[in-house]
């Protein structure tokens, strides 16, 4: 058996799963702590998770750019209001390069079981090369939005044209004077159909349900903007701050489930319709029925003028069987296309652990959450010792940045890591009370919100729950997480 052994403190191995923007900003403050016995593993060849991952034609971030990005590495230079992926992921490269990363890595070597050892307090990682690896603390980095979700289609499999996913995008495949299917009109198909709607022959949108769409308003910095901020560091902060104020600000109407609250953000996405298309029926079609809010909201300049091109067709009908060079649907209406392409998002991972996963007692993580994904702040699982999970259930935005909820994630997990070295513990481990009275608290604020308020949408389970959204203000989950408090724990001496 191996250990994770890359540099001091070889005797309290760490290990990281994943090497996104949870993981690395989990890696850089170990090592800012002091702490460098950690090895990140990533199932990929290369960092960046969703960044490297999501290459699609206008691929791009809906958080303000100087948002998303760490709060200890913030970026003076970013090229625009709203980052580009390349440019996100080139961020995250430089930040990895920055903070020498690499030989902690461990690049094409996916985490596929992990067993708690109690008598020793140590957690066993299986690869998929079938080696092993021992740690006293695993941080979970996995991502909920990894895996594609690829949609329930009769026949799908039969296509005989290029078919590939937004995450996967195939750019071997040329899309010119092609007739083109995107099926979805979600977060990915409203940055992609307006990217290659001036390019392609013919472009038929399959949209299932109209989204709510707010406007943009991105714009390119200019090269005097960025020296400045680059010269001006408080200037930057307080721009930050600023952006990271109005978002919670305006928070309350995206997720409370309050009518006067949200016919101000369906207003402003009404308005926006109008402008950007002139044609009443066609404006019938792309107007939501759901409250504002209830599903993700999204936000674009281009994506609604795109349907009002002569090349691009909204399909509202639903698909009734994709064969080997047409879809057809329930109309009867055969639609011809040369490619399929599918923005139908990711599968949740909140219903099921991301792989076999034992703690103490031989208990399951999927045995842990048969009744829906819980954990204490969303960071730890009774049972599941020295196990911190990074962005886990209920610690999903609906309003603003994701790294605002890392951040705090991160810095709690820290403190823990200190008590467990500095006072040579074995093992802490949440007591089942503490996480059940917090779900438990969690779950009654739910009915108050605005995606509890009859839409489907993938925030909610099969059972209605929500497990993947923070019921509230950023600012207010901060505040929870902001200790790590020993007696909300079992604590194991060595």
């Amino acid at each position: 058996m191996q250990t994770t052994t890359n540099a001091a403190n070889t005797d309290f191995p760490i290990a990281i799963i994943g090497a996104g923007f949870a993981g690395i900003g989990m890696a850089i403050q170990l090592k800012k702590a002091g702490i460098g016995s950690f090895t990140m593993f990533e199932r990929a060849g290369e960092i960046g998770g969703t960044w490297r991952d999501n290459t699609y034609p206008g691929a791009a971030c809906d958080v303000p750019s100087h948002v998303y990005s760490f709060s200890f590495e913030q970026k003076s230079d970013w090229s625009r209001a709203f980052a580009e992926s390349s440019e996100i992921q080139a961020y995250l490269l430089g930040v990895v390069d920055k903070w020498r990363l690499r030989p902690h890595m461990r690049f094409n070597t996916e985490i596929v079981e992990a067993r708690f050892d109690e008598g020793r307090g140590l957690w066993t990682l299986t690869t998929d090369h079938g080696e092993q690896f021992t740690a006293r603390v695993v941080i979970s980095g996995v991502g909920g939005l990894v895996d594609p979700a690829t949609p329930q289609i009769n026949g799908l499999e039969n296509f005989r044209g290029a078919q590939f996913h937004t995450a996967r995008w195939n750019h071997q495949y040329d899309l010119r004077d092609k007739r083109v299917a995107v099926i979805g009109t979600g977060a990915s198909a409203v940055q992609v159909v307006p990217s290659i709607a001036p390019i392609v022959g013919t472009l038929s949108v399959f949209q299932r349900t109209a989204a709510w769409v707010m406007p943009k308003h991105d714009k390119q910095y200019a090269d005097s903007t960025k020296r400045f901020l680059g010269r001006h560091r408080a200037v930057l902060n307080l721009s930050r701050l600023l952006k990271y104020w109005v978002s919670e600000a305006f928070g309350p109407m995206v997720f409370l489930d309050s009518k006067s609250l949200s016919a101000i953000g369906e207003k402003v996405s009404l308005q926006h319709l109008r402008a950007c298309v002139k044609n009443p029926e066609l404006r019938a079609k792309l107007t939501p029925t759901f409250q504002f809010g209830c599903k993700r909201v999204l936000i674009s300049d281009d994506y609604w003028p795109a349907f009002e091109r002569p090349n691009v067709e909204l399909i509202t009908e639903a698909i009734d069987e994709v064969l080997s060079d047409r879809i057809r649907t329930t109309d009867g209406v055969e639609h011809r296309v040369d490619a399929i392409i599918l923005a139908t998002g990711f599968k949740l991972g909140l219903t099921k652990a991301p792989f076999p996963v034992i703690g103490r007692g031989a208990k399951t993580l999927d045995d842990a959450w048969k009744g829906g994904a819980v954990a204490y702040k969303g960071m730890t699982i009774s049972g599941f010792p020295n196990w911190f999970i990074l962005m886990g259930p209920n610690t999903g935005p609906g309003h603003t940045s994701v790294l605002v909820y890392t951040e705090a994630q991160i810095a709690y997990a820290v403190q823990a890591i200190k008590k467990l070295i500095g006072e040579k513990l074995k093992f802490v481990d949440v007591k089942q009370e503490v996480q059940d009275r917090y779900n438990d608290g969690l779950q009654r604020r739910m009915k108050y919100m605005s995606w509890s308020s009859g839409c489907h949408s993938w925030y909610l389970s099969p059972d209605g729950s929500n497990h993947a959204l923070f019921p509230g203000f950023a600012s207010e989950y901060v505040v929870r997480a902001r200790k790590f408090k020993a007696s909300e724990y079992e604590i194991v001496k060595a």
